[in-house]
């Protein structure tokens, strides 16, 4: 009987470390979510600031404060998740994501516009 049991206990071991990568995956895509969510919602921000100042005024208290309210509470719920994520994987024994990991990539930075020539050329100096 002494077989069956390491054979069960064996069993076992592999059914918990099924469960905890199951659930480690239910909670990155959960943080995903809650990230992305949190990226719209500044996204929202940065347009209707971009909109207003390019009608010639400023985004209205009430605007400002209702897309700063929402992204506020988005971005802690992603915090929260992430955060979750985190001492999931910890209490599981696996070591921390890389920082470049963890949080989202920010996106490049578009080279600067071309210039004009000082002297008034339009070709190369020679």
């Amino acid at each position: 009987m002494a077989l069956w049991d390491k054979v069960k206990q064996g069993i076992d071991k592999a059914g918990k470390a099924a469960q905890d990568v199951f659930d480690e995956g239910k909670l990155r895509i959960d943080a995903y979510r809650a990230r992305e969510q949190a990226d719209k919602a500044a996204e929202a921000l940065g347009y209707a600031v971009f909109r207003a100042v390019e009608a010639g005024g400023d985004l209205d208290a009430d605007a400002r404060s209702r897309l700063m309210d929402s992204l506020r509470a988005k971005d802690a719920e992603a915090r929260r998740m992430e955060t979750e994520l985190a001492n999931a994987r910890a209490a599981a024994g696996m070591p921390p994501e890389p920082a470049a990991a963890a949080a989202p990539e920010a996106p490049p930075a578009s080279p600067p516009p071309p210039t004009e020539p000082q002297n008034g050329s339009t070709g190369p100096q020679q």
